[in-house]
């Protein structure tokens, strides 16, 4: 098997047709076939992902198997032609708003996720319960949500289909939260002006304010603070702390 990827806890290999995502001890049994679950529950949709062949337990060490999709991650191809930026980031876009139009509805909740989240953050008692009486203000949708999309997450294959991978974070809820962690996300990576383009791009084309989005982005923000570094939480803190977007 050829190691292709290196992750906290967890190694990607490829073996032949296959791609095979081994979990080290900080992984639980519970953790790993939660993961597998949640792209099988996925894979119902007609979405274009790779379907889940095996999960299996070698040596103490969980691991799943899925097929191997051949091509590049759109961040690849966006790194390697910034002239099709805008083309990409179109793409990308239409894409997401495809996903957040089907329904999972066995998958577990955002809305509970980002509680328990806010709960776990190291923000002040009051500030966590500002936050989650916002959350709980928000509509209560059940549109599918990735967790964590973004252009390395999707592989083009030679004929031009896009793949959307690594369902472990994929819940149901409100697609404009879902929206505001790929915001967070291109700014933690440095791409600030990507990452205003990419909302303005989504909020026009749901017809959704981009300040209904901002007001999002505190919850998102504590949310996502609990397994940042500190860099990335001396950030996050500064969309955490904003109680009123104009």
């Amino acid at each position: 098997m050829e190691l292709i990827y290196t992750g906290s806890g967890k190694k990607v290999y490829r073996d032949g047709d296959r791609l095979v995502k081994s979990f080290d001890e900080s992984y639980t049994k519970a953790m790993v076939l939660n993961e597998a679950l949640n792209q099988a529950r996925v894979e119902e949709t007609d979405l274009h992902i790779p379907k889940i062949l095996e999960v299996s337990n070698i040596g103490g060490f969980w691991s799943v198997s899925w097929e191997f999709i051949e091509g590049e991650t759109l961040a690849a191809l966006m790194d390697k032609d910034p002239s099709r930026e805008d083309e990409y980031l179109n793409l990308f876009v239409d894409l997401q708003i495809e996903m957040s139009e089907k329904k999972v509805p066995f998958l577990g909740h955002l809305r509970d996720k980002l509680h328990a989240k806010i709960s776990a953050s190291s923000y002040p008692s009051s500030l966590r319960y500002d936050l989650h009486v916002r959350l709980d203000g928000l509509p209560r949708h059940k549109k599918l949500c990735h967790g964590d999309f973004q252009p390395s997450n999707i592989i083009i294959t030679p004929a031009g289909v896009p793949y959307i991978i690594d369902w472990s974070h994929a819940t149901q809820g409100n697609a404009s939260i879902d929206a505001a962690r790929t915001y967070l996300v291109f700014y933690l990576q440095g791409k600030e002006a990507l990452a205003e383009n990419y909302l303005a791009l989504w909020c026009e084309k749901t017809e959704t304010e981009v300040g209904y989005v901002q007001r999002v982005l505190p919850i998102v923000a504590a949310a996502q603070s609990v397994k940042a570094n500190k860099e990335e939480k001396e950030l996050l803190s500064k969309w955490v702390n904003v109680c009123d977007w104009q």
